[in-house]
């Protein structure tokens, strides 16, 4: 894990490099949607990229993480089914409907199921790197998100100098990424962890809680501002010392948003002390975000790390996946 996480830079580069060479056929269109299909690692790519391109997008963008897709698909939409191991069942269902609602299919994906399907199919593909846990294959899945999306005319060519950027950011300030998710643990250890951001954030957020799940072992749970400050600031009534906040915060957040922090952060302080802002870095929107995930990512393996567990282990998932499979 360790190395994979390492890594992060570098498989962002190469990701572009795939994204580059892959062989899609004629865009077609106008597209009236977009619909990301996917769980897990092999989902949050898409979450992340339509966070990343709401500004630009010329068509919404929306992420199903189930079986099924919305009504609405039909033959002027776009659906890019994502799984790493490509033999997400759910994902696979969501494939076959789109495929019978006439919809344009693109496949992300290492092999499996899907790739067959898509090759026996005919249907548009592109190949990532296979044999690890998907989670720890983010780069590649979010990079050809962003290459599908240019290629069928919904956003710019803006992404790739952006990425470029980005890795080369994070493979300068790596060390002190790593020195500050390394503090940061020590400070969220034996505690329960909060995790809060804008809403333009909030994929990242959900990235961060699905790191700490599956590699740190622990529960956890977020919110986005403003939504959460029209209910969930009520729940902290119930509020306890064990209780750590980690918010995500840009110098670029919504200004009424920030004022929103520093007022929340006085309610969290009657019940905890354990308060962090974590404050992004970057020239440009994807190195910001980019910068968090990576910096979260370090957080979970150390965490991991300090409670001596094994970062890769997911019994409990391959337990359910068994016995899902028992049932026809």
């Amino acid at each position: 894990m360790h190395t994979l996480i390492d890594a992060f830079p570098k498989q962002l580069k190469e990701a572009l490099e795939i994204g580059r060479k892959a062989h899609l056929k004629p865009a077609g269109g106008p597209y009236g949607n977009v619909v990301v299909t996917g769980l897990g690692g092999s989902g949050i790519g898409g979450r992340i990229a339509a966070q990343l391109v709401h500004k630009e997008a010329r068509c919404p963008i929306e992420v199903y993480n189930n079986y099924y897709l919305p009504g609405y698909v039909d033959h002027k939409s776009l659906v890019i089914a994502c799984s790493y191991s490509g033999n997400t069942e759910e994902t696979l269902a969501a494939m076959e409907q789109a495929l019978g609602k006439g919809a344009r299919v693109v496949v992300i994906t290492s092999g499996g199921t899907m790739l067959e399907t898509a090759r026996a199919k005919g249907l548009d593909h592109i190949v990532i790197p296979g044999g690890n846990p998907p989670r720890t294959m983010l780069a590649y899945s979010l990079v050809q998100q962003f290459f599908v999306l240019h290629h069928f005319g919904i956003i710019g060519d803006g992404f790739e100098g952006a990425i470029r950027t980005a890795a080369h950011m994070l493979e300068d300030e790596k060390e002190a990424i790593k020195k500050a998710a390394q503090a940061l643990t020590e400070q969220l250890f034996g505690k329960r962890l909060v995790i809060y951001s804008e809403a333009s954030t909030e994929a990242v957020s959900i990235r961060f809680r699905q790191q700490v799940n599956e590699n740190s072992k622990e529960l956890c749970w977020h919110h986005a501002i403003p939504e959460m400050n029209h209910n969930e600031l009520v729940g902290w009534a119930g509020g306890k010392e064990d209780i750590a906040v980690v918010i995500f915060r840009h110098k670029e957040d919504h200004e009424r948003s920030q004022i929103r922090m520093e007022i929340n952060k006085e309610v969290f302080r009657r019940h905890t002390p354990h308060i962090h802002d974590v404050w992004s870095q970057g020239d440009t929107a994807f190195a910001r975000q980019l910068f968090l995930i990576n910096l979260g990512d370090w957080v979970s393996y150390y965490w991991a790390e300090k409670k001596g567990v094994d970062p890769t282990e997911i019994a409990v998932i391959n337990m359910l996946k068994g016995k899902l499979a028992e049932v026809k």
